[in-house]
């Protein structure tokens, strides 16, 4: 078997050693970093409660905060849940494997460790050769939520992973670029009717198609009453403060920062003149797809983190349907900053 921290190297296949190593990992407690098609996960067996309890302790994730359980097939479902609705059955036969969690009544084998304490579990089935290999030998669930500090970006390549975590996990399977690149949309059906608790990688538009009916959105909640991840106003958050603006008001409020010296990553999606010249502005072009947009978003946000910009300014997003995702996750990745542009001390001065 592997050292810890070892990490495959083929982006498309993981050795079948590597899928043993893994395995054993988890069967023994520890952790093991996996690449899904959203972001790469950080996992451990979901009916071990010590095992679960080293994922909050890794990500310093409050444990009332719910985990998703990656379970290899939908047949799994009736393990890990109770009162398993017609819905459930038809999304599944229809998203799964693919981005979609779904938060059902949790069976009594499910630990409270995984749930926060809640009678409902969050349970998906993931679309990715490895993440598929991984939970195939392994053989029962695997609770992870994204390989990353509470609250800050989710990873979507291996590197990310070592950056944030080092040695603190078991193991990192290398899976290459996350293709999707934000997480899964969890849609609960607990009570009867299908509800929006977090867009992600599959548009609600498809949900509503295959239920023939409107998904409801969810309430907002406390963070006691938390029943999927991502909830939170603030998450999904870099180091590097960030605020968003209209396209009329971007560039005003980044000029107005570079006079003050700030180094500014600017990202932006309409059309701009050059601005090379200017000391301190840096432009990204981001994709006009949403799609693509999502598939480049959180690894464009670790590059700034690394490249030690002062802030960011983004363009808002458009508000087509297909953006919901993309606005969701900049809008609490706004919130949940550690600090604001206006907290910024002026170049060569300490705030105090």
């Amino acid at each position: 078997m592997k050292r810890k921290q070892d990490t495959a190297v083929n982006p498309y296949k993981v050795p079948d050693d590597e899928i043993q190593a893994a395995t054993a990992l988890l069967r023994a407690g520890e952790t093991v970093v996996f690449p899904t098609e959203t972001v790469y996960g950080l996992g451990a067996d979901a009916s071990n409660p010590l095992a679960v309890r080293k994922i909050f302790e890794i990500k310093n994730r409050p444990n009332y905060h719910p985990l998703i359980v990656h379970i290899a097939a939908a047949s799994q479902l009736s393990t890990w849940a109770r009162e398993i609705p017609d819905a459930a059955w038809r999304l599944a036969e229809a998203f799964w494997p693919g981005p979609l969690t779904l938060i059902l009544q949790r069976s009594s084998q499910v630990p409270n460790e995984v749930t926060g304490g809640q009678d409902t579990v969050g349970l998906r089935v993931p679309d990715h050769p490895v993440a598929t290999a991984l939970l195939r030998v392994f053989g029962g669930g695997i609770a992870a939520p994204s390989a990353n500090r509470f609250g800050q970006v989710s990873p979507t390549t291996a590197q990310h992973v070592h950056d944030k975590l080092g040695s603190k996990v078991g193991m990192i399977l290398d899976g290459g670029a996350c293709r999707i690149g934000v997480e899964s949309t969890i849609i609960s059906l607990t009570h009867g009717e299908a509800t929006l608790l977090r867009p992600g990688g599959l548009p609600v538009e498809a949900i509503e198609y295959t239920l023939n009916q409107k998904v409801s959105l969810a309430q907002s909640v406390t963070s006691k009453l938390l029943r999927a991840p991502g909830m939170l106003d603030s998450h999904y958050a870099p180091t590097t403060p960030i605020e968003i603006y209209p396209a009329d008001e971007l560039w005003h409020r980044v000029y107005q920062l570079a006079k003050l010296g700030h180094k500014v990553a600017v990202l932006n999606l309409s059309a701009n003149s050059d601005v090379s010249h200017i000391v301190g502005i840096t432009s990204l072009q981001m994709p006009l797809m949403a799609d693509e947009y999502g598939r480049e978003l959180y690894a464009t946000l670790h590059r700034i983190d690394h490249a030690n910009f002062d802030c960011i300014l983004a363009e808002a997003p458009p508000t087509q349907q297909e953006w919901v995702a993309i606005n969701d996750r900049m809008r609490r990745a706004a919130q949940g900053t550690s600090k604001t542009i206006s907290d910024m001390a002026l170049p060569g001065t300490t705030n105090m």
